[in-house]
């Protein structure tokens, strides 16, 4: 990593002198200010300059699109283009260069730029700022293109610094008087940058399978969704149906809302119980309120609820291995009220009071680590010799491969992504999972929450997700990191996962 110097374009001289300042390292060359400048810097100067493969980032200043944005903040491009349509460049990577920013104490913001033949200015921006774009500039999509950022493989990042506004457009005595300080803001970008040019380099990237989503995450969003679909928007969720930030913003869109509970529904309204289970109580309220209900429970949650009933009826104390305040053991409890006792360790095993040592059952929360729970189960048989479980073991069938399929590429990773909302307990788990296998692992919510520190010395990066993360972030954490240089992709498979289940009868 970081064998090959960064160099840092600057459009404009004054740009260029104030970027030089801020530099330590890397190389910093002027293009020349617009299109066909940048345009041919990129065909002459650039190509007999700059490493074919070496990381380039172009810094300079920018005009926001709208008075949200003020002088002196700084932008970090996700994607480029061009006023004439004639250039889109995604920059994947964003996300690790703000990182790189956020450790130097720098805030910035993440957005699309668009990139003009001329200065923007009155209407025109109002026009630019409907497209999506946060803020506008004249180099750097002819630059990308001209320098191979839109073939992939070479590192490329647009950091601009905001010197006017709609409000106080440029040239006016507000963006005259602002401008020693926006300079000092472009040499301030600079070393940070050559921080996240130390990360770049080759990778390889080991994908676990299985990773994402499960049959009974899958179940539960085709739930919500056909039930909009049928029904008409909105259909109320109890809870988030899966733990999973990207999911629950997805359906909201779609028209679901996701209110904690029932008392927040319409009476005779549409409303899905969460994947996660609940107890007999909210059934019975939903019954009381006349709403019309949809189970989008996962069959393998209803399992352990029914052992949990099972279990009750034949006057066995319970002992539930889980995180009390997870809502799969919440819903759980509620089958048994005042049989149940959780336990998270073996020493909560130590402290367990039982009516009778021979009538002790146990349970688990499905998404548990394994290797954790294996551990409480034998502390529990030392205590309780005639302790007596479920007919299988609860912890279910994805959460087992994914937790397998971590293990399989952790020995080869120096470091490794969990893609999963914060939330989400077997995503948490397989972060542990890898933690106790002796490698580098973070959760991470999707590229947004990725930190270029963590890569630097990383050749082999591994990657799984969690059963309620969609695959759509894992492939959005694989082009981040794609972005800091060429990558080999493998796929590591331990078992091919075909389970279904069958959607309740009144969205079929």
């Amino acid at each position: 990593m970081g064998d090959r110097r960064l160099t840092v374009l600057a459009p404009m001289r004054i740009e260029h002198v104030a970027i030089k300042r801020g530099a330590t390292s890397a190389t910093v060359l002027r293009t020349g200010m617009g299109p066909a400048k940048a345009s041919a810097f990129a065909a002459g100067e650039g190509r007999r300059r700059i490493d074919p493969a070496g990381p380039i980032a172009v810094v300079g200043v920018a005009g926001a699109l709208s008075d949200d944005l003020k002088p002196g903040d700084i932008i970090v491009a996700d994607s480029l283009v061009s006023t004439d349509g004639k250039i889109s460049v995604d920059l994947p990577g964003a996300p690790l260069v703000a990182s790189a920013l956020a450790a130097a104490g720098i805030t910035s913001r993440i957005g699309p730029l668009s990139c003009a033949h001329v200065i923007i200015k009155g209407d025109a921006r109002d026009k630019l700022a409907a497209s999506g774009a946060i803020a506008v500039e004249m180099e750097s999509a002819w630059l990308a293109d001209g320098l191979g950022a839109t073939e992939g493989g070479r590192p490329f990042a647009v950091v601009r610094v905001i010197i006017d506004t709609p409000s106080h457009e440029l040239f006016s005595r507000h963006t005259i008087r602002n401008f020693r300080m926006v300079l000092g803001k472009l040499a301030s970008v600079v070393a940070p940058l050559e921080r996240w040019a130390e990360a770049c380099g080759d990778r390889d990237i080991l994908l676990a399978g299985p990773r994402s989503f499960c049959a009974g995450v899958e179940r539960a969003i085709e739930i919500v969704e056909r039930a909009i679909d049928r029904f008409g928007a909105p259909v109320y969720v109890r809870r988030q149906i899966v733990h999973n930030s990207h999911v629950v913003a997805d359906l909201e869109r779609r028209g679901a809302v996701f209110v904690e509970e029932l008392d927040e529904v319409p009476p005779g309204a549409t409303v899905v119980l969460a994947a996660h289970g609940v107890s007999p109580m909210v059934r019975s309220e939903a019954d009381a309120r006349g709403l019309q209900v949809i189970d989008a429970t996962c069959p393998l949650v209803s399992k352990v609820h029914s052992e949990a009933r099972r279990f009750a009826d034949r006057d066995f104390d319970i002992v539930l291995i889980g995180h009390d305040d997870h809502e799969e053991v919440i819903g759980t409890i509620g089958e048994a009220p005042g049989r149940i006792s959780v336990v998270a360790s073996a020493e909560d095993v130590d402290r367990l009071a039982v009516r009778d040592p021979d009538r002790v059952a146990y349970l688990t929360q499905t998404t548990l680590a394994v290797d954790e729970a294996d551990g409480i189960v034998q502390r529990l048989r030392e205590r309780f010799p005639n302790l007596a479980g479920p007919r299988r073991e609860d912890i279910c069938y994805a959460t087992q491969n994914r937790q397998e399929a971590v293990t399989a590429i952790a020995a080869e990773s120096d470091v490794l992504f969990v893609v999963g909302s914060a939330n989400s307990s077997n995503s948490r788990r397989l972060v542990e999972v890898a933690e106790r296998r002796g490698v580098r692992a973070h959760l991470v919510d999707g590229p947004d929450g990725l930190d270029v520190a963590w890569l630097e010395k990383a050749v082999s990066v591994g990657i799984s997700a969690g059963a309620s993360a969609p695959e759509s972030k894992v492939q959005e954490v694989v082009a981040a990191i794609a972005s800091l240089g060429p990558v080999t992709v493998t796929e590591r498979t331990v078992v091919v996962e075909d389970v279904s289940f069958p959607l309740p009868s009144l969205v079929k």
